[in-house]
C-alpha cells in the first residue's frame, strides 16, 4: 500500500511538472482574451482576497493565458477571476485541490445562450429530414478558446419555442440552463435538440409493441450516433468524449435515450428518461434489462398518471444489474406531476445538474 501511495504521489508530481506548474504550487490558468484590462484573481486564501484581488500574469506563449499560483500548503483554494478590477466572472466559484494545475475558461458578459435552427437535416438511415435546434451557451462567442460538453435531446421541437412545441408549451431548456449556469449549479453545455419526425413512434422504439408496433430504433440510433453527432463535432467547439456527452428524452424519447446509451457506452457517459415509456412491449426493458454499462442514468416520473410504477420497476431492475443509486443511477419522483411538457419543463433542471454539475467539465 505504501509503494502504491508513493507511486501515485510521484505520478501527480510528474503531471504537475509536465503541465508547467512549480512543485508545491496550486495554479490556475485563465484562458481569456482580456486585452489591456487584464485578469485579476479573487480567492479565499493568500494574497488574493475576495474584495479586490491581485493581478494574474500573462504568458508569452500560449497567448491569452493568465496564470496565478498559491503555495499548496494553503490547502484547497476557492477562487474567481475578474476582467480588470470589477467584472467578476459569471457562474460559480472554481475550486482547486492543493498542488493542482487547473485551466478555466470564464466569461463576463450576459448569461444568455442562443438557439439556432439547422433546417432540413437529412437522415440517410431513415430516408427523411428534420430540423436540429442548437443551443449555444453564453460564452460561446465571447471566449473562443472554450470547448463544451454536449447534450442530445429527443423531441427538439418542444424544447425552446412554444410556437413549435406540443400544445404550445415548451420545456424552456435554454432559460433553465441560463439560470443554472449563472447561479453556478451547472457547467455550460451545447444542447442539440433533434426534432421528431412524423414517424416518431417507430423511430423511438424497438420492435414490437402488440398495439403500436414500432421497431425503427436501430436506424434512429445510427442516425444519432453516425450522422448527427459527427456533424455537431465538426461544426461546433465540442468536447466529443463520452464523459462530456449525454442523451435525454421524455416518454418514448426517454425510452430511446436509455436504449441508445446502453448500446453505445463508448459514446454517451450520461443518459436520462423523463417519464420513460418502460411499459413498451409489455415492459420488455424491465423484464430483460440490459447488462450494466459505464453510463450514469437519470430516471424520473410524476405521481399522477405518469407510469411511475413502471419507472420504479425499471429502477429496481437496474439496481439488480449493479447500478448504485446516487452514484451511477438517479431516480426522482415528481410529486403531482403529469405526463406532459409543463411537468417536464418544471423539473428538467434535475437531469441537467446531474449530468453537468458546475466545475465537472475539463478541456
Amino acid at each position: 500500500m505504501k509503494l502504491f501511495t508513493k507511486g501515485l504521489a510521484a505520478l501527480a508530481a510528474g503531471l504537475l511538472l509536465a503541465a508547467g506548474a512549480d512543485a508545491g504550487a496550486t495554479t490556475v490558468r485563465v484562458h481569456y482574451t482580456a486585452g489591456k484590462e487584464g485578469i485579476r484573481i479573487r480567492a479565499d486564501k493568500g494574497a488574493a482576497g475576495w474584495s479586490k484581488g491581485v493581478a494574474a500574469t500573462a504568458s508569452d506563449a500560449p497567448l491569452n493565458v493568465w496564470t496565478y499560483t498559491w503555495p499548496d500548503a494553503l490547502g484547497e483554494i476557492a477562487m474567481k477571476p475578474t476582467l480588470g478590477e470589477d467584472k467578476v466572472s459569471i457562474g460559480g466559484v472554481y475550486k482547486l485541490a492543493p498542488g493542482a494545475t487547473v485551466d478555466i475558461y470564464p466569461f463576463f458578459g450576459a448569461p444568455f445562450g442562443k438557439v439556432s435552427v439547422v433546417k432540413d437535416f437529412a437522415s440517410p438511415q431513415l430516408n427523411n429530414k428534420r430540423s436540429l435546434r442548437i443551443y449555444l451557451p453564453p460564452s460561446y462567442e465571447e471566449n473562443p478558446a472554450k470547448r463544451y460538453p454536449v447534450l442530445y435531446m429527443q423531441d427538439g421541437q418542444n424544447l425552446f419555442d412554444a410556437k413549435t412545441a406540443a400544445f404550445g408549451v415548451e420545456w424552456r431548456v435554454d432559460e433553465t440552463i441560463n439560470r443554472l449556469v449563472a447561479t453556478g449549479v451547472m457547467d455550460e453545455v451545447i444542447v442539440v435538440g433533434i426534432d421528431a419526425s412524423p414517424d416518431r413512434i417507430p423511430e423511438y422504439t424497438p420492435c414490437c409493441d402488440p398495439k403500436y408496433g414500432g421497431g425503427q430504433i436501430n436506424a434512429y440510433d445510427a442516425f444519432v450516433t453516425a450522422t448527427v453527432k459527427p456533424f455537431v463535432d465538426r461544426s461546433y467547439r465540442t468536447l466529443p468524449g463520452k464523459d462530456s456527452t449525454a442523451i435525454l428524452g421524455s416518454s418514448l424519447g426517454g425510452l430511446a435515450a436509455v436504449a441508445i446509451a446502453q448500446r453505445h457506452p463508448d459514446v454517451f457517459g450520461q443518459a436520462g428518461a423523463m417519464s420513460g415509456s418502460f411499459w413498451w412491449n409489455d415492459g420488455a426493458a424491465i423484464a430483460k434489462p440490459a447488462n450494466k454499462v459505464p453510463v450514469r442514468f437519470y430516471l424520473d416520473a410524476g405521481t399522477r398518471d405518469d407510469g411511475a410504477a413502471d419507472t420504479l420497476r425499471m429502477r429496481d431492475a437496474m439496481l439488480g444489474k449493479g447500478y448504485k443509486e446516487g452514484t451511477d443511477l438517479m431516480f426522482y419522483s415528481a410529486e403531482g406531476a403529469r405526463h406532459n411538457e409543463k411537468s417536464w419543463s418544471e423539473r428538467v433542471d434535475k437531469p441537467l445538474a446531474w449530468f453537468f454539475p458546475w466545475g465537472a467539465s475539463r478541456q
